[in-house]
């Protein structure tokens, strides 16, 4: 008596704080940058993903407050009514420029261009093999498009071959969804051997490359650029708001894809256009990206010195499996620790020391850990202090 039909909510937040799986929203004072401010306390911030630090560079500002006075604040409907502008197509052109591709669609959230592409793509009668380690948006893509989904283990090609030889002659289209960047690993995808599968299988290849736009690459293509797979056909979908300093997601790749995506994706058709400041702010930064190398050499100077000094730490330290860095490729630094309970004392911990270093739990990823972002920006005592800490508390 007296019950409702939410009093379950109560309970399922209580078992979230036992089980140190309860998470809220901690604002920043102002700008964000190597240096933030938080609740009344300078961080050194190694929580972001603004890897080339632009989003907080004058020139992307500038780019959104000219296009809001041409503009104004908002597309105001779907781009197939009154939500396109000129400047859509232009940010589109450079993306497809930056990715060596045909063309691209410009869509209102990474989230939403992985969501509308592979739900357009593929159906109830089709497959989508996707690495189990997966970012949550092509999940959920494979979900709503009714195609049966699968997983292969994380990189395991020998796996996905398996699952290939098995399912694939079952169905009429095949869809293999892999992270360029594992975004909470750091490491990259073994995408020449997936792309020679599906060359064998007849299946179409999506490579999300949110984590690796403007930070691999000659010049900042990405990762699929530096796995030497570009000009091989596939869907390459990706983020504005990462490296890029904006909002927003995209899809590269042929005419004919893109084209079919402007009629058929749904998480384009039915929502509003990008807003003009978000699509002037990408404009200015993949042209910053093609233009400033030097912000790709500082970030991969600071990957490889932290990595090597905290490979030190790990083999000096009394516990042997102590802090124990998961393998990576990327500004991703991850470090093993053994509980939920643990790693949020430890995050909590180098807080107080002034650095800001995330803790990842389950569900979101399979072991809890500190996840460690570098930026381009990091000075050398940025770096100098992180290791410390780490030292101390890991």
């Amino acid at each position: 008596m007296g019950t409702t039909p939410y009093d379950w909510l109560d309970n399922s937040l209580v078992a979230l704080h036992r089980a140190h799986r309860y998470r809220e929203v901690q604002a920043i004072d102002g700008m964000a940058g190597a240096i933030v401010q938080r609740q009344g306390k300078t961080l050194v911030n190694f929580a972001s993903n603004d890897y080339l630090g632009l989003a907080s560079d004058p020139r992307l500002a500038e780019a959104a407050i000219a296009a809001i006075r041409t503009y104004g604040t908002g597309s105001t409907g779907s781009r197939l009514l009154s939500g396109h502008r000129e400047l859509h197509r232009q940010l589109e052109r450079a993306i497809a420029a930056l990715k060596g591709t045909d063309d691209a669609i410009v869509f209102s959230s990474g989230y939403l261009a992985n969501l509308g592409a592979i739900a357009a793509l593929v159906g109830t009668p089709d497959l989508v093999l996707g690495d189990e380690y997966n970012h949550s948006s092509l999940r959920a893509g494979g979900n709503v498009s009714g195609a049966t989904t699968l997983d292969y283990r994380h990189g395991d090609v020998a796996h996905l071959k398996e699952m290939l030889e098995v399912h694939r002659d079952r169905h009429r289209r095949c869809l293999i969804a892999t992270d360029s960047v594992f975004s909470m690993d750091g490491d990259l995808c073994p995408l020449p051997e997936i792309l020679n599968l599906a060359d064998t299988y007849d299946a179409m290849v999506l490579v999300d490359e949110a984590h690796g736009t403007g930070v691999f690459g000659t010049k900042g293509s990405g990762a699929v650029e530096h796995l030497g797979c570009a000009g091989r056909p596939l869907i390459t979908v990706g983020t504005l708001s990462k490296a890029l300093g904006s909002l927003g997601g995209y899809v590269a790749s042929s005419k004919s894809l893109i084209d079919f995506l402007r009629n058929r994706a749904p998480g384009w058709i039915y929502t509003t256009g990008l807003s003009p400041a978000d699509t002037a702010a990408a404009l200015a930064a993949v042209q910053i990206v093609q233009c400033e190398p030097q912000r790709r050499a500082a970030l991969w100077s600071h990957v490889k010195q932290v990595m090597a000094q905290l490979d030190l730490i790990s083999t000096q330290a009394e516990a042997p499996h102590a802090g124990q860095r998961l393998p990576s490729e990327s500004p991703i630094i991850c470090l093993e620790v053994p509980s939920a309970a643990a790693v949020v004392a430890a995050s909590e911990q180098l807080q107080q020391m002034g650095l800001w270093v995330a803790a990842v739990r389950p569900p979101t990823v399979p072991t809890s850990r500190l996840r460690i972002t570098l930026m381009a920006t990091h000075q050398q005592t940025h770096l100098d202090q992180l290791l410390t800490g780490l030292q101390k508390v890991v």
